[in-house]
């Protein structure tokens, strides 16, 4: 029996420490507002990133702050803001209009942001903050910039929006400006906005204090640091200390890969894992995980990372049909909830808060989820679907982990597409190897998937048959409930071909990893509970794409060059699930026959 080894780069991870010893009473702030912290946040020792962000923004200097998410920098510039505008003589009224704004590149985390000063202004009730975003009526956003709001939070084309077609909106006394998750706000194609909004900004209004916010440091993160920022200090918490800007540039980094060596900082508490897994067993193979945590074992809280709005939908509908019912050990079904850019606002607010209350259940989501939110006791991070970057790969596990506490996470790659553990090691990203039988074996705990009379045991004396026997019929399932309607038909089409598009997105560097002409397409559309692979599809995929498999997995070989890989791709199941062996045994028998 061959023994099992750990696929764990021997690299040393950047690990950025959390807590510090100092608390909020330490420095010099209002008492009230320490004792919000302490009451109504349960917040009372500083965070790193705290520590040093606070005090150079009490003293009045433009910060560009870079620290790993999930490290208190919402607070680091909301805390020293109140207190600024708190100490304001007169008090700051309604009719003075935005004091503060705050941009935000996604709805939810203007949301999360808005809620986090509710907080914080408790005392401070004369300070009236307010919240503009995408999807909510212009008209009732209208009457509240009418009647008054002090601290403004905004995604960037709705607060656009409102400077063109609002009259009422007027930036004359604005004194602080927060650029929050700035590399996420670029990377959404936003700069055109934030132009529009800088020269709205200079055009009128006293001298301001500007911070800039990122989990990475970006060529256009620094650009817009040097149009907006005055003087900066430099705040990075996992290397040296303060600095002025131009100590920095050295770690800027060029998400295209012109500095593909860049180190990112991870929480000390995750735990990263990656398991390596045939196209046509990935969704069995990620059911199996969630059943697993989910359902047979703990109540875990998972959030799924998949490239595409359709394949949320599918999988969504898919997985609440088949995984959702009840178990014989009385435990409450499955939830599953989804996220994406394409949902209604109301329905995107209540898919958020639902999840954000729930103490287990599985949240099935695109990157819209993946910066800056705050998403209560998550345990664990699945990246189904690859990230086109290292560093949207630690946005994805910053969801986890949070402020000291503990987490996993577990990234999805199909044999072909192993060298991308060595692009993460590259910047100092470690995994440790999960593995693909450890998972399916899972399923042994329930015997609604039961094969050839087996039966629940325990996952140590489970023979590899048993497991395949167990995963067909789970298998089977799925692509009984997609045939089932022409429906849910269309809806695994769409999700399939919404995948192939987003797999010929990756960026240059990357495409000797992920290749459109790399997928098997037949294989690939098992992952969607296909039977075979729809017509059609190899245009829609591109030139190439359903060329010789063999050829693919040759190629796959050259790149990695390791035998292990070798080993996997030979351990397939065809037809989703049987083994390649008892493949050539059974045609071997009918060519004897």
């Amino acid at each position: 029996r061959r023994r099992r080894r750990r696929m764990e780069c021997t690299i040393a991870q950047l690990k950025e420490k959390i807590f510090t010893s100092d608390s909020f009473s330490d420095l010099d702030l209002h008492p009230h507002l320490v004792a919000t912290l302490n009451k109504v946040m349960n917040i009372s020792t500083l965070t790193s990133v705290q520590k040093q962000t606070i005090p150079a923004l009490l003293a009045g200097r433009d910060a560009v702050v870079r620290s790993q998410t999930g490290s208190g920098k919402t607070l680091s510039y909301a805390v020293p803001l109140v207190q600024s505008l708190q100490s304001i003589q007169p008090k700051v009224s309604r009719s003075d209009g935005p004091l503060a704004l705050i941009i935000v590149p996604t709805r939810e985390l203007a949301q999360q942001t808005f809620q986090t000063f509710q907080k914080l202004l408790k005392p401070f009730t004369w300070i009236v903050p307010g919240v503009l975003m995408g999807g909510e009526k212009r008209k009732a956003e209208k009457a509240r910039i009418r009647k008054g709001i002090n601290i403004l939070v905004s995604t960037p084309g709705r607060l656009v929006d409102h400077i063109k077609n609002t009259l009422s909106i007027a930036f004359s006394a604005v004194r602080w400006l927060v650029l929050d998750e700035a590399d996420r706000t670029l990377d959404l194609g936003f700069e055109k906005d934030l132009t529009v909004i800088l020269n709205s900004l200079n055009s009128a209004g006293p001298a301001r204090q500007n911070v800039l916010l990122s989990a990475t440091l970006t060529n256009g993160v620094t650009r817009l640091a040097d149009v907006c920022l005055n003087d900066p200090v430099s705040i990075h918490v996992s290397g040296a200390p303060c600095s002025d800007l131009t100590t920095t540039s050295a770690v800027t980094c060029d998400p295209e890969g012109a500095s593909q060596s860049e180190s990112f900082a991870v929480p000390e508490a995750l735990k990263q894992f990656v398991v390596v897994v045939p196209s046509k067993v990935r969704l069995v193979c990620l059911a199996a995980f969630i059943l697993d945590k989910c359902k047979f074992s703990q109540n875990d809280k998972l959030i799924v990372f998949i490239s595409s709005c359709e394949a949320v939908e599918f999988l969504h509908s898919l997985f609440t049909a088949v995984l959702s019912r009840p178990s014989a050990n009385h435990k409450p079904p499955l939830r599953f909830l989804r996220l994406h850019g394409n949902m209604k606002q109301e329905d995107r607010t209540e898919a958020f808060q639902q999840f954000s209350a729930s103490q287990s259940g599985v949240l099935l989501c695109t990157d819209v989820a993946a910066r800056g939110l705050d998403l209560p006791q998550v345990t664990w991070i699945i990246q189904y679907t690859p990230p086109t970057a290292a560093a949207e790969y630690v946005h994805r596990v910053g969801r986890t982990a949070r402020i000291g506490a503990r987490g996993s996470s577990l990234l999805f790659l199909t044999p072909a597409e192993t060298a991308f553990i060595t692009e993460l090691a590259n910047h100092n990203i470690s995994l440790s190897e999960m593995k693909l039988q450890d998972i399916l074996s899972s399923l042994m705990f329930d015997d609604v998937y039961k094969g050839r009379g087996n039966v629940g045991r325990e996952r140590s004396h489970v023979r590899p048959q048993e497991v395949r026997e167990r995963a067909t019929v789970l298998q089977t399932e799925f692509e009984n409930f997609v045939h089932a309607d022409a429906r849910s038909l269309q809806a695994a089409k769409k999700a399939l071909q919404s995948f192939l598009r987003a797999y010929t997105t990756y960026p240059a560097h990357l495409k000797h990893i992920f290749h459109i002409r790399s997928l098997h397409l037949g294989h690939a559309a098992k992952s969607f509970g296909l039977r075979d692979a729809p017509q059609g599809l190899t245009a829609a995929a591109g030139p190439g794409a359903s060329g010789s498999h063999r050829k693919n997995q040759n190629q796959a070989r050259k790149q990695t060059g390791s035998p292990r890989e070798v080993r996997l791709i030979c351990s397939e199941f065809s037809s989703g699930l049987e083994s390649r062996d008892a493949k050539k045994k059974k045609k071997k028998k009918e060519e004897e026959e």
